[in-house]
Formats: C-alpha cells, sequence, structure tokens
C-alpha cells in the first residue's frame, strides 16, 4: 500500500501526466498512504515485540501475557488499522485536485494533487499527535531489538566453550541472528527518520523543488521496497 498509494502516482505524474487524478482520488491516494505508513510502523514494532517477548525470558516475565497465540497478534493489528484510519481520517480534508493557476505559494504541492497548508493550530496538534507514535514506535523497536541482541549475546557467552570444542570455522547461529536485528532495525530507523524530516522540511517550504519531492518520496520508499 506505501509504495502502490505513494510510488505509483509520483511515477505517473514524473512520466508528464500531471493531472489524472481529480478531488477524491487524491484524498484517497493521500489517505492510504498515510494509513498504510502508520500500519507499517506499528506492525514492524509489533513483530518486534513479539519476538522479544518469545526469545528474552525476562519479558515474558514482566509482561505476564499471552499475547503468544495467533489470536492476540491478529487482535493487535486489527487494532493498529483501526487507529490509524481515525488518526489519518483529517487527511481526505486538505488534499485537493492539482491547481493550476501560476500562484503556487499558498499550497504544498505535488506533481499530481495539492494540499493546502491548514492553519497553524491544526498543523501543531498534527504534528505532535505523529511524532508522539512514530518516536513512540521507533523507541520501542529500538529497545525490543537490543533487548534480543543482548540475550543471543549473552546465549553466545554461555555456549563459546561447547563449540570452542568442536573447532566449527562456521559463524554462530547467534552472531547471524543478531546481524539480522541490527541491519534490519538500523535500516528501517534511518529510512523512517529521514522520511519523516524531509517530509517536515517540504511543509516549511512555500515551493519545494521538484528534486526535493522526488527525493521524499525515493526515501519514503526506501524501507517497504
Amino acid at each position: 500500500l506505501v509504495l502502490c498509494s505513494k510510488g505509483v502516482p509520483q511515477t505517473v505524474a514524473t512520466l508528464g501526466l500531471e493531472s489524472f487524478l481529480d478531488g477524491a482520488g487524491c484524498k484517497l491516494v493521500f489517505y492510504l498512504h498515510r494509513v498504510a505508513r502508520g500500519v507499517s510502523l506499528s506492525t514492524t514494532c509489533l513483530l518486534s515485540g513479539f519476538q522479544a517477548i518469545k526469545l528474552c525470558p525476562s519479558i515474558s516475565r514482566w509482561m505476564d501475557l499471552h499475547i503468544r497465540s495467533p489470536k492476540s497478534i491478529v487482535l493487535c493489528c486489527f487494532l493498529c488499522w483501526v487507529l490509524h484510519l481515525v488518526i489519518n481520517i483529517h487527511i481526505a480534508r486538505y488534499a485537493t485536485a492539482p491547481i493550476n493557476n501560476k500562484n503556487k505559494t499558498m499550497d504544498n504541492i505535488y506533481l499530481y494533487c495539492s494540499t493546502p497548508i491548514p492553519g497553524r493550530l491544526v498543523f501543531s496538534v498534527t504534528a505532535v499527535i505523529f511524532l508522539f507514535t512514530d518516536s513512540l514506535c521507533l523507541a520501542l523497536m529500538i529497545w525490543t531489538s537490543s533487548s534480543m541482541v543482548l540475550v543471543l549475546h549473552r546465549h553466545k557467552q554461555r555456549v563459546q566453550h561447547i563449540r570452542s570444542s568442536r573447532l566449527s570455522p562456521r559463524t554462530s547461529h547467534e552472531t547471524r541472528a543478531t546481524h539480522t536485528i541490527l541491519i534490519l532495525v538500523s535500516m528501517f530507523v534511518f529510512f523512517h527518520a529521514l522520511a519523516s524530516i524531509l517530509s517536515f522540511w517540504l511543509t516549511q517550504l512555500q515551493n519545494p523543488s521538484h528534486w526535493l519531492r522526488s527525493i521524499s518520496v525515493l526515501v519514503a520508499s526506501g524501507f517497504p521496497t
């Protein structure tokens, strides 16, 4: 959904067909992109949490919840969808069809749609809500991933003498798992943080350049790709 709702319209507009969406189409595309982005972030955070609970005994005892069952996972994913469908409903109010007049300084213009900049109060409240939810998800993901890496490192130290007696030249399972966790989390945090910074920068510019908009879309599509 993230790739289809942002990458496809941007690609079509870049190829020369700019006004191919009407007002309803723009509202739908912007709304789907925001919902898909939020659900992607939340479910990836949930995945890290479930993995950490399954791997780390201390977290399992601390939470004391039966959330390893498939029903709990499905319920959490469903709640993520409901949450982001609700908090992003305001997007449909602002997205409109492209403006064809020459004075585009009052709007945040995309190649295929335009989004009039809301009032300062609305913008501030919306920015705080999204900043809080994104930061919370990223912080939880970093914490759970660090817990998993620590558990894997301790386990590797416990079985080090067993593996040393076998003289096996292969990399241990713990090391490979640790590298995978670190690479995925680092990529996710890097792409998401950079995309958030670029999105905020675009809202502060009255007439952002075509290259800046394209780079923002490319970075936002980095991790989903």
